[in-house]
């Protein structure tokens, strides 16, 4: 691999750094033990989760050491909100949600070898610590008003809901796991997102004023955001979450499969392991022949596969072919949760009894009308399960249905919606 920061440099990951030259000497002098944190705020990690975990794995596979930190403690806590306080979760749903997530982070590390990441929990060094302790030789270090500068803090003391003393420690906690990570683990640099930054440095500062003569760094990744002004992660049906129970890997793969030709060489070099070489080749592709969607193609094989396995990734191509009529399957190959998940996508209507197909065209919005239905039916147009409707008054049977539930009605080649009989 080339020089890891110049790596990173060149994928877009560093947006904010302590000392970059620093940083670069102590990877070559290496190697170097790091870490990153994720607090247990929700049931699963999301897309902006991925791009720290895939920033992780970049610099192990460059030969240093990682810790993936999994927050019990400031989990309890979470970080200040833009405008609002958090919602606090009792310790047992926290306890349960660390777990959840620790073996999400664990999927993408290295556990074997001369540079094993480490799994930790914050909530190791805090729990038995009293808030006399707490504030005698941590709080101490920390001055008022470097903590009320911190962008996180100043939005919010500014703002109508202000801020709780809670939240305004939350820096105190994350700034100490730093240090701990340092004394016990020798950990000397810190990753995370740049919105992130006043809680990385609150750590730096904290051991440059326990351990004066420590050289400690910390990088901060750039925010991703979406050419269309829209947040990145985000789709009409919510967050891009990592557990397929909560986004399918159907989901997963069409979020990459309709990235926007503008976004997708970002896409690439951030969250792709293909060399330079080949993401280059991608991005000529993209400028010359967009309609081929060839590296949005690559990049939802790969990541489908990264995050959910060869096999999910095999069962939502074959079901995306399936859908369109293209390929050797067909909907009646695809397996029931497979196909629940591609049509979940989809425009929906349920029905308790089988109308003529031109009903159904109207009623679930492929077209306007009835008449606009058999319009389409005349000009061949119209299609259940990928079979061309043949006369205005067909009737799909009970037969027809997949798996006894669903039809796919398609509408020429790309509009697609689905009907469920239900009872």
């Amino acid at each position: 691999m080339t020089d890891i920061v110049d790596e990173l440099k060149w994928r877009g990951l560093i947006a904010l750094s302590t000392d970059e030259d620093a940083l670069r000497k102590a990877f070559a002098d290496g190697p170097v033990t790091f870490y990153c944190g994720f607090d247990p705020t929700a049931p699963s990690l999301h897309l902006g989760n991925l791009v720290q975990i895939l920033t992780m794995r970049r610099i192990q596979q460059a030969g240093h050491r990682p810790l993936g930190l999994v927050g019990g403690a400031t989990g309890l806590i979470g970080d200040p909100k833009p405008t609002a306080e958090r919602t606090l979760n009792s310790p047992e749903v926290v306890a349960g949600w660390v777990e959840r997530l620790r073996g999400q982070v664990e999927k993408f590390l290295d556990f074997e070898g001369p540079h094993a990441a480490t799994m930790v929990n914050n909530l190791d060094w805090t729990s038995g610590l009293s808030a006399i302790e707490f504030l005698r030789d941590v709080g101490k270090y920390f001055r008022v008003n470097k903590m009320i500068a911190k962008e996180a803090v100043s939005r919010r003391l500014n703002s109508d809901a202000g801020i709780s003393y809670t939240e305004f420690s939350y820096q105190i906690l994350q700034g100490m796991d730093y240090l701990k990570l340092y004394e016990q683990y020798g950990c000397v640099l810190q990753t995370g997102g740049s919105d992130q930054w006043g809680n990385l440095t609150s750590g730096t500062d904290l051991i440059h004023r326990v351990h004066p003569e420590a050289v400690v760094h910390a990088i901060g990744t750039p925010l991703l955001t979406k050419a269309d002004g829209t947040k990145f992660g985000k789709t009409e049906s919510g967050t891009v979450w990592l557990d397929p129970e909560m986004f399918s890997p159907y989901a997963f793969y069409q979020f990459w499969l309709n990235a926007d030709d503008r976004d997708i060489s970002k896409f690439l070099r951030t969250f792709s392991f293909k060399s330079r070489e080949e993401i280059e080749e991608l991005e000529r592709q993209t400028e010359e022949r967009p309609q081929a969607r060839a590296a949005q193609r690559a990049l939802a094989e790969e990541l489908t596969t990264l995050v959910h396995g060869a096999d999910q990734t095999a069962a939502v191509v074959s079901a995306s072919k399936a859908l369109f009529g293209q390929g050797d399957g067909s909907l009646a190959d695809l397996d029931e949760a497979t196909l629940a998940s591609a049509l979940s996508e989809l425009p929906k209507i349920e029905v308790t009894e089988l109308a003529p197909a031109v009903d159904l065209f109207a009623e679930v919005g492929l077209v306007a009308s009835k008449s606009a239905a058999r319009r389409t039916v005349k000009e061949g147009g119209a299609y259940v399960n990928n079979t061309k409707v043949a006369a205005e008054d067909f009737v799909p049977a009970a037969e027809d249905l997949l798996h006894g539930r669903w039809l796919v009605l398609r509408r020429g080649k790309k509009n697609l919606a689905a009907v469920e009989l239900k009872g």
